[in-house]
C-alpha cells in the first residue's frame, strides 16, 4: 500500500492545517514562534512584491494596515468614551432632578439657555426641577429633603442593580477595572472572551450605570479595557493581526494608551502609561502607533466635546501665584501621606477581596453591590462633597478662589482694611470665614468616608476604576493642608519661613495646587506610576509650571509605598487571581539552579517524551490522553534521550485527527514520523504519518547548571512558555512559566498552588 500521495495532503510543512499554531484558553503564547511566523510572512510578501504590481500593492497595503487599524481604534474608542461621559453626566444628575425642557438634558445643559439664573445661584433655574419640587411641590423644608434623599437612594440602587445584573447575566468579564487582566494578556496569556464584543457592549453600558450610581469608583481603568476590546475586535478585520497573537498584543499596547488618552484627555500621558505600567513588549514601532492612536482618540473626544467647555482637559486650572521653594516641605508631606495611604489601601483591599473569594460573601455579588450602594448613598447624600461625582469633587478642590466665586470653599472674610491687604490685589490671602470652616469639616468627614468605602468598592462585580477615587482622597487631603498653610501664612507672615516672599496682602499660598499635588501623590501610592502620572497630571490640569512639586510628591509617595510593600494595586490583584505573570520589576535573588526547579523532580515518574520515528499513532494518542501537558519533547530514542525538538499538544491532536479524516490508511498502527525522510516501511505496513512540520526544531534549552536568575531573565525577555533542560545534549527535564512562578512563591513563603492557570 503506497501512502506517498495522500501523505502529502497532511504534511503540515506543505499544507498548514487550520488550528495548528493556535492556542487554547488559559495558555501562554509562544512569543518566539509568533515573531518568527511574522518575519516569514513579511519576507514572503517582500519577495513577491518584486514580481508584479498587484503584489507590490499588497505589500504597501500590508505596511499601511497597522496605521489604518490605529486610526479605527482611536475613532471607535474616542466615540465610545464621549458617549460614556455624556450618559454618565446625565444619569448622575438624574438622581437629583429632571429638566422640564427635555429629560435628556443634564443639569448644566438645562440651565445654559435660561435667562433667569443669577450669578450666586448659577445652577438654579426654573427649567430644572428637583424630585421634591415635582413630587411634593416644595424645594425647601424637611419633607422636601426626605423626598430628595429617598429618590437619590432609589436611583442609586436601581443603577447599581442594573449594572451588576447585566454583568452577571451577559458578560462576567466586564466587572472590575480590567487593567490587571490586560497586563496579563499583554504578557502573553490568553483569556478568551475577555476582549470580546459582549464584554465591550456590557462594559460600556454598565460603566455608565456604575459611575452614575454614586459608588466610589471611576471610569478611567475600565476605559482602558473598553479601548482594548475595540482594538481586539478591529484586529479581526486584518489578517496580519487576526492570525498572529504577538502582533495583536502590539495593537493592544497602543489601545491601552488610547484608553488613558480618552479617560483623561491626556494623549502623551496615555502613551507613557502604556509603556510604564501595562505593556510587556513595547517596540519603537508600537510607540509611534500608540502616539498616533492616542492623538486620533483625543481629537475624536474633543470633537464630541462631552464636557461642554471646548477643552479636552478634564480639570483645567489657572493658578495665579507661583509656588515657593519653602512649599516643597508640605508637598513632600503630601507625598508621604499618598505613599502611606496607597500601601494601606492595597493591603486592606486585597484582604477584603480575599475574604470575598474564600467566604460565602462571594456567592452573593448582587446583594453585596446593593448593600454597598445603599450604605454609600445613605452616607453620601447629607454631605455635599460626597454627594457630587468624583470628577466634580476633584474639579471643585482644584479650583483657585476668586472674589466672585460662590463655592463654600471660597467663603473667606473680606478684610475691612483694604490698605492692609492691598486693594489692587483681588486674590490676596484672606482670613477664613464661616463658609470655609464648614467646608473643612465636611471635607474631613468626606476624606474618612472615601478612604473606607473605596476599600470595599474596588473589586465588586461592577466595572470599577481606581484613578478618580484615589485622586479624590489625595485632593481632599491636599486642600485641607493647603487651607491650613494659607491661614498660617496669613496670620504669621513675619515668621522666618514666610519672611521675604509672603508679605501682607500678597497671594502666597494656593490651596488648589496642594489639592493637585495630593491627588498625584495618592494615585502614585496606589498604582506606583511615576513618569506617566506626572505627565497625565499636567495634561489633565494644564498646570505645566507645577511639574517640580508633582515630581517631588510622586517620587516620595512611590518610595514610601515601596518601603511598605513592593506591589502596586494591579500587581497585587494579578497575584490574588493567580494569573501567570512574571513581574519585570521583581528581582530574583535566590541562588537555585535549573535542575532544582525543572520537572520531573527526584522520585517523580519519568518525563513524557515522543521519539522521532519509533512510535505509532495509538501510542502517541495514549501518551497525550494520559497526561495534561501542553507539549512534549521529541527525542531520537528512549535510550539515547538526545533532543530533536518540541511539539505542542494542540498541534499534535489536530494533525492526527485531520490525518484520520483526510488520509487513507491512517490507523492506530501507523508510524508517526518527525524526521525529514520517512524510514523504510515493511510492504504490508500502513502508511506513516509525517508530522515534522509541527515540530519546533530549535526549542530553547538551558543546561542543568544554569542559574535560575538567568533562566528567569530569559523567560521575561523572550516571553517563553517553556524551556528544556539538558546535560551534555541529553534531555533531563522541562521548566515552564508556571514552575518558575511556583518556585518564586515558595521562596517568598507563599502558597505555590495559588498559581491557578496552566
Amino acid at each position: 500500500m503506497n501512502g506517498s500521495g495522500p501523505t502529502k495532503l497532511v504534511d503540515p510543512l506543505e499544507d498548514p492545517l487550520p488550528g495548528v499554531g493556535t492556542y487554547e484558553d488559559f495558555n501562554t503564547i509562544d512569543w518566539v514562534r509568533e515573531k518568527s511566523k511574522d518575519r516569514d510572512r513579511h519576507r514572503e510578501i517582500t519577495n513577491k512584491s518584486r514580481e508584479s504590481t498587484v503584489a507590490l500593492l499588497h505589500s504597501v497595503s500590508d505596511a499601511f494596515s497597522g496605521w489604518l487599524l490605529m486610526l479605527l481604534v482611536g475613532l471607535m474608542a474616542g466615540a465610545l468614551a464621549g458617549g460614556i461621559d455624556i450618559a454618565a453626566h446625565w444619569m448622575t444628575d438624574l438622581k437629583e432632578g429632571v429638566c422640564l425642557n427635555g429629560f435628556w438634558f443634564n443639569h448644566e445643559h438645562c440651565c445654559w439657555t435660561s435667562n433667569e439664573t443669577t450669578f450666586q445661584e448659577r445652577d438654579r433655574c426654573p427649567q430644572w426641577k428637583s424630585w421634591a419640587e415635582l413630587i411634593a411641590g416644595a424645594s425647601e423644608g424637611p419633607f422636601a429633603y426626605v423626598v430628595n434623599y429617598l429618590m437619590y437612594l432609589f436611583w442609586a440602587l436601581l443603577f447599581s442593580f442594573l449594572a451588576v445584573t447585566l454583568v452577571r447575566a451577559f458578560a462576567p468579564y466586564a466587572c472590575g477595572s480590567g487593567i490587571p487582566e490586560i497586563k496579563t494578556i499583554l504578557s502573553g496569556f490568553i483569556i478568551r472572551g475577555y476582549l470580546g464584543k459582549w464584554t465591550l457592549i456590557i462594559k460600556t453600558i454598565t460603566l455608565v450605570l456604575a459611575v452614575s450610581s454614586g459608588l466610589s469608583l471611576g471610569k478611567e481603568g475600565p476605559l482602558v479595557h473598553v479601548a482594548c476590546c475595540c482594538a481586539n475586535i478591529l484586529c479581526h478585520l486584518f489578517t496580519k493581526y487576526r492570525k498572529n497573537e504577538a502582533k495583536r498584543r502590539e495593537v493592544l499596547s497602543a489601545a491601552a494608551a488610547v484608553g488613558v488618552s480618552v479617560a483623561f484627555g491626556a494623549p502623551i500621558g496615555g502613551v507613557l502609561f502604556s509603556l510604564e505600567e501595562v505593556s510587556y513588549y513595547f517596540p519603537l514601532k508600537t510607540l509611534w502607533r500608540s502616539f498616533f492612536a492616542a492623538l486620533v482618540a483625543a481629537f475624536t473626544l474633543r470633537s464630541i466635546n462631552p464636557f461642554g467647555n471646548s477643552r479636552l482637559v478634564l480639570f483645567y486650572v489657572e493658578f495665579h501665584a507661583p509656588w515657593h521653594l519653602v512649599e516643597l516641605a508640605p508637598f513632600i508631606l503630601l507625598g508621604i501621606f499618598g505613599g502611606l495611604w496607597g500601601a494601606l489601601f492595597i493591603k486592606a483591599n486585597i484582604a477584603w477581596c480575599r475574604t470575598r473569594k474564600t467566604t460565602r460573601l462571594g456567592h452573593y455579588p448582587i446583594i453585596e453591590v446593593l448593600v454597598v450602594t445603599a450604605v454609600t448613598a445613605l452616607m453620601a447624600f447629607p454631605n455635599s462633597y460626597t454627594r457630587m461625582s468624583g470628577a466634580e469633587l476633584i474639579s471643585e478642590l482644584f479650583n483657585d478662589c476668586s472674589l466672585l466665586d460662590s463655592s463654600q470653599l471660597c467663603g473667606y472674610e473680606q478684610p475691612s482694611n483694604t490698605s492692609e491687604t492691598g486693594a489692587d490685589n483681588s486674590l490676596a490671602d484672606r482670613p477664613a470665614g464661616e463658609g470655609v470652616y464648614t467646608a473643612l469639616w465636611q471635607l474631613a468627614l468626606a476624606l474618612i468616608f472615601k478612604m473606607l468605602i473605596t476599600v470595599i468598592t474596588f473589586g465588586m462585580k461592577v466595572p470599577s476604576g481606581l484613578f478618580i477615587p484615589s485622586m479624590a482622597v489625595g485632593a481632599i487631603a491636599g486642600r485641607l493642608l493647603g487651607v491650613g498653610m494659607e491661614q498660617l501664612a496669613y496670620y504669621n507672615h513675619d515668621w522666618l519661613i514666610f519672611r521675604g516672599w509672603c508679605s501682607p496682602g500678597a497671594d502666597c499660598i494656593t490651596p488648589g495646587l496642594y489639592a493637585m499635588v495630593g491627588a498625584a501623590a495618592c494615585l502614585g501610592g496606589v498604582t506606583r506610576m511615576t513618569v506617566s502620572l506626572v505627565v497625565i497630571m499636567f495634561e489633565l490640569t494644564g498646570g505645566l509650571e507645577y511639574i517640580v512639586p508633582l515630581m517631588a510628591a510622586t517620587m516620595t509617595s512611590k518610595w514610601v509605598a515601596d518601603a511598605l510593600g513592593r506591589e502596586g494595586i494591579y500587581e497585587a490583584h494579578i497575584r490574588l487571581n493567580g494569573y501567570p505573570f512574571l513581574e519585570p520589576k521583581e528581582e530574583f535573588e535566590h541562588s537555585s539552579l535549573a535542575v532544582d526547579v525543572m520537572r520531573p523532580r527526584r522520585g517523580d515518574p519519568a518525563l513524557a517524551v515522543l521519539t522521532q520515528d519509533g512510535m505509532t499513532v495509538g501510542e502517541v494518542e495514549t501518551i497525550v490522553e494520559s497526561t495534561h501537558y501542553s507539549g512534549f519533547p521529541v527525542v531520537v530514542s528512549q535510550e539515547s534521550q538526545r533532543l530533536v525538538g518540541f511539539v505542542l499538544r494542540r498541534d499534535l491532536l489536530i494533525s492526527i485527527d485531520n490525518a484520520r479524516k483526510r488520509q487513507d490508511g491512517i490507523v492506530s498502527a501507523s508510524k508517526v514520523v518527525f524526521t525529514e525522510h520517512t524510514p523504510a516501511q515493511p510492504p504490508e505496513a500502513p502508511p506513516p504519518l509525517r508530522l515534522r512540520g509541527i515540530v519546533d526544531l530549535s526549542p530553547f534549552t538551558v543546561t542543568d547548571h544554569t542559574a535560575m536568575d538567568i533562566t528567569v531573565d530569559i523567560f521575561r525577555k523572550l516571553g517563553l512558555r517553556q524551556c528544556l533542560v539538558t546535560h551534555n545534549g541529553r534531555l533531563l527535564g522541562i521548566i515552564t512559566k508556571k514552575d518558575i512562578l511556583k518556585h518564586m512563591a515558595q521562596i517568598a513563603n507563599r502558597d505555590p498552588d495559588s498559581i491557578l492557570f496552566n
